[in-house]
């Protein structure tokens, strides 16, 4: 299916109910102020199967921040974070940050703010 001008191959039903799987869990991680590796997360998705560096999870992590955050749930994906290393939000979350409106200009201080609004609004 075409998608923005991207393939992401698998059925339309089955993207819906994998983001719909997605949030949940990022709902209940945002519930308990924390957050999820992106290999954690893709490990409990079952309608799709991704990998945690698979392109696509960039896209269908960008869909699922952009119509939360449009829906007035902020930008709910913030707590999709690397395993290791810097243990923060991949590049593309940034991007999406900014077409969203924020201010990236300090991608740890966006981090901070975005995931503290989302805590908030889950708390």
């Amino acid at each position: 299916m075409l998608r923005d001008g991207f393939n992401h191959g698998f059925d339309d039903d089955a993207w819906e109910a994998a983001k719909d799987e997605a949030r949940q869990i990022m709902y209940a991680v945002a519930k308990r102020r924390r957050t999820i590796a992106y290999s954690d997360l893709v490990s409990q998705i079952a309608s799709v199967r991704m990998e945690a560096h698979d392109v696509r999870l960039a896209h269908f992590l960008g869909e699922i921040a952009t119509e939360d955050d449009d829906n007035g749930l902020g930008l709910t994906t913030v707590v999709v974070v690397h395993k290791q290393g810097d243990q923060q939000p991949g590049p593309g979350f940034f991007e999406m940050a900014e077409s969203q409106g924020r201010n990236v200009s300090d991608p740890v201080a966006c981090w901070v703010r975005e995931l503290d609004a989302v805590y908030g609004h889950w708390a």
